[in-house]
């Protein structure tokens, strides 16, 4: 079996050649490129591998494509307002957007708009699913991170306001980007502002792991597929990598860049906005402000290779190519529905039907087998005490009616079917 294919998928705010392009990792050749629009910073993401979303820059929709065709007008989904993040889960099941101060939620195959989410007090600029899509993870301007468990979001009482598993207010200045690493709702987040810190957090606690205090602002950050490092983008191009692994290191420390130079990687000339690692951790893709996209060698911090682009880099990241990408002849398995704006509307806004689901607290806890063999020996035995205790006689009355009304429908049916072999026997 082949090795999975990486690429690399960048959009720009220009517009001017595609919105967003897709480039081979180790050849740098241009592979597809999707036309209609631009892509505002954190909404680029890819759906279940059939469909390609990003947000169009200060508006209120959202472009869609889907993932095989080559040349093709995108289609829209309309929300209520500028469109300022995305993030779908890694089934392709749920999608989350911030717009304005809220996240909208919707359920991916039928298009129904399953929570509005409005606990920041400001603009959402980030959100993002965990790998196992149990929990999502959202910054805002208001400096704060909200950890949301998806099952506590979508329940059944709409009158019931969810509240965040975890409130994250550590850093002091709007949040700019937030990374959610592996192990689902064991994993560690890593949370980016413009206070100059990067900050990496436990989902299943809360609790702050490490503070790093940079010399500028950070406006990108992520984390290598094993967690050994932190990539730190700064407002002035360069990008700093933090080791996790460093003995006895303490839960605040200072990233001094201008002493510690065998860990920056110098090249870009303006703020850095997005950041990438490849499966193996061995490449690194980074997008800026300077209208480049970059891949890096970790090990050496050598550039390797630069795209250029036309605009402000707004979105770039390393993926592994979806099956069906490069097939001129395949088609979405489910087609993509119109994305309701309100929680009750459906099918146009003509049924009103809600869509009701439980939430992992709300529902019971399916009982072992020797807990259901249990259960139903007492029960046999509550029925033969009630046997023994007078309901006898009852009980032989009740099973003597239904014997005699069991042989009269086997007359009946006999019956009918003497008259129809008549019936048949004389038509021949």
């Amino acid at each position: 079996m082949s090795a999975p294919l990486e690429v690399v998928m960048s959009s720009d705010a220009s517009s001017q050649l595609w919105n967003v392009s897709v480039f081979d990792v180790h050849s740098g050749s241009s592979l597809l490129s999707y036309r209609g629009g631009n892509s505002s910073a954190r909404t680029l993401c890819l759906v279940n591998g059939q469909y390609l979303l990003s947000a169009q820059l200060a508006k209120n929709f959202i472009n869609v494509w889907e993932i095989h065709r080559k040349e093709q007008l995108q289609q829209k989904i309309v929300c209520p307002g500028a469109v300022t993040c995305i993030s779908a889960s890694a089934d392709g099941v749920f999608l989350a957007a911030g717009v304005g101060e809220a996240i909208y939620l919707w359920e991916v195959s039928t298009g129904k708009l399953l929570y509005v989410v409005t606990r920041h007090y400001q603009d959402v600029t980030c959100v993002k699913f965990t790998d196992d899509g149990s929990h999502f993870v959202s910054g805002g301007k208001d400096s704060v991170v909200l950890v949301w468990s998806l099952s506590s979001v979508i329940q059944v009482d709409l009158s019931y306001a969810p509240e965040p598993r975890h409130i994250l207010s550590h850093h002091s200045l709007p949040i700019t980007d937030l990374h959610c690493g592996m192990m689902g709702a064991q994993a560690r987040v890593a949370t980016a502002s413009l206070d100059q810190t990067v900050k990496l957090w436990e989902v299943s606690s809360g609790e702050l792991l490490l503070s790093v205090l940079f010399d500028v602002e950070i406006m990108s950050v992520t984390l290598d597929p094993c967690e050994h490092f932190l990539f730190c983008g700064g407002s002035d191009g360069n990008i700093f990598q933090v080791s996790l692994c460093t003995q006895g290191a303490s839960a605040d420390k200072s990233f001094q860049c201008e002493g510690e130079g065998k860990r920056t990687f110098k090249g870009h000339r303006k703020m850095v906005t997005c950041l990438s690692v490849s499966m193996d951790g061995t490449l690194l893709v980074s997008g800026s402000h300077d209208e480049s996209v970059r891949l890096w060698d970790v090990q050496s911090k050598q550039c390797v290779r630069c795209f250029a682009h036309k605009g402000p880099v707004t979105n770039a990241s390393i993926v592994v190519a979806p099956a069906n990408m490069f097939l001129p002849d395949s088609r979405p398995s489910v087609p993509l529905p119109r994305f309701s704006r309100h929680q009750l509307e459906s099918d146009g806004g003509q049924s009103g039907e809600a869509c009701v689901r439980l939430g992992l607290y709300a529902q019971e806890e399916e009982p072992a087998y020797l807990q259901k063999a249990d259960r139903l020996d007492a029960l046999m035995n509550s029925v033969s005490d009630k046997w023994l205790l007078g309901d006898g006689e009852n009980s032989k009355a009740r099973v003597a009616e239904l014997e005699e009304e069991v042989q009269t429908l086997k007359k009946v049916n006999k019956d009918l079917y003497d008259f129809s072999s008549q019936l048949l026997t004389k038509a021949t």
